[in-house]
């Protein structure tokens, strides 16, 4: 099952071109089987959500996109704004109050190096490219309670910053998500997330999050990454979760014996 997990409509997102039945559309006619409209910092209503996805026959879910002190985090399950989520330490327990989860939003943005603006003679792109790297991994949103996944293919991403955004999930090991950060009509179906198992609700798709049984894929089939994993599901999806949950309890067990 491919679902889009973080689409803008107007007016909600003053920057949309969208309206949420056209996102719905352009989703179902590219080949979706499913919707998440995360709407800049305000909380969809998931009654319309629901009155939509009646209209259209069609998996339609809110969510949220919220502006954090270290970067964007995509939440699923909480269904209102307050001021004081923009602050990481007060967004994450609601998440889980909530019973939600979370997504880490473009990660290479705030991170990977900009050589346009920091270029100088002693410019090294390799070692400044690895020193990012490593600073992004100690960024607490990436380590937050409840935050589940990180969206190594976005759809409005370059190659360049969707290979760092999939580097840094390595590293971190993290389960790997796509998605369309959709604003105007050619964004959408660009990049999606596979789900093993059928989604028909929030809960489901908050399960399914949590449990890490999901995939990224690019729908363009090359031109958000020349990654051939992501081309399509692969065929030992189960060995290469496993893979990533033994590398995420490695860290855990690596930073409890540092805090210790």
């Amino acid at each position: 099952m491919l679902i889009d997990l973080h689409a803008h409509t107007r007016p909600h997102s003053w920057d949309s071109e969208l309206t949420p039945d056209e996102v719905i559309e352009l989703a179902k006619a590219r080949g979706l089987q499913g919707v998440v409209l995360t709407e800049h910092d305000t909380a969809f209503d998931p009654e319309e959500a629901r009155a939509l996805g009646r209209r259209h026959r069609f998996l339609v879910l809110a969510g949220i996109e919220m502006n954090v002190e270290e970067g964007h985090a995509l939440v699923y399950g909480l269904h209102h704004y307050e001021v004081a989520m923009h602050r990481l330490r007060d967004l994450a327990p609601r998440v889980r109050a909530a019973g939600g989860a979370m997504i880490a939003a473009h990660p290479y943005r705030r991170w990977m190096p900009q050589p346009v603006v920091l270029q100088t003679m002693e410019w090294d792109d390799r070692r400044e490219y690895a020193r990012a790297l490593g600073r992004a991994q100690g960024v607490g949103l990436f380590h937050a309670d409840r935050l589940c996944a990180m969206d190594v293919l976005n759809g409005r991403g370059s190659l360049a910053e969707n290979g760092f955004s999939h580097e840094l999930a390595e590293r971190l090991g993290m389960s790997r998500a796509g998605a369309s950060d959709s604003h105007r009509p050619e964004d959408v179906g660009r990049a999606a997330t596979y789900f093993e198992r059928p989604v028909a609700s929030e809960q489901e798709l908050v399960e399914e999050l949590v449990a890490g049984r999901i995939w990224a894929l690019d729908l363009t089939q090359g031109e958000l990454t020349e990654d051939p994993q992501y081309h399509d599901v692969p065929s030992d999806l189960a060995g290469r979760w496993r893979r990533i949950a033994a590398r995420r309890r490695e860290l855990a067990r690596s930073r409890a014996a540092v805090e210790a």
